[in-house]
């Protein structure tokens, strides 16, 4: 039996493929295909997430009974419930502020 030097030197150049080049191009060829496989919690989110997508941003019904009420010259405005929801919007807009120090 014959023992060949497999030691390179320092200078010298190898002409076979790059071991990940190897490894990427055999596994690519055999590998199968993958599965994912989503967890009950992920499934419900993705449930939740389409609900909430096709929810309408407006109520289309209550839009047509205050438009009718306004041609009626039935719809009456509450001031303080006006003023409520104005000071209510701006201490939500603070709040979100980021503190300076």
């Amino acid at each position: 039996m014959k023992i060949e030097n497999s030691v390179t030197s320092p200078g010298s150049v190898s002409t076979s493929k790059p071991r990940s080049t190897r490894e990427s191009s055999t596994s690519s060829a055999s590998a199968s295909p993958s599965q994912v496989q989503l967890s009950n919690l992920a499934s419900n989110l993705q449930k939740l997430e389409q609900a909430i997508a096709e929810t309408p941003v407006v109520d289309s019904g209550k839009v047509d009974e205050i438009k009718s009420a306004i041609a009626q010259g039935q719809f009456k405005v509450n001031p303080d419930k006006v003023a409520d929801g104005l000071l209510d919007s701006v201490r939500q807009m603070l709040a979100a502020q980021p503190r300076s120090a």
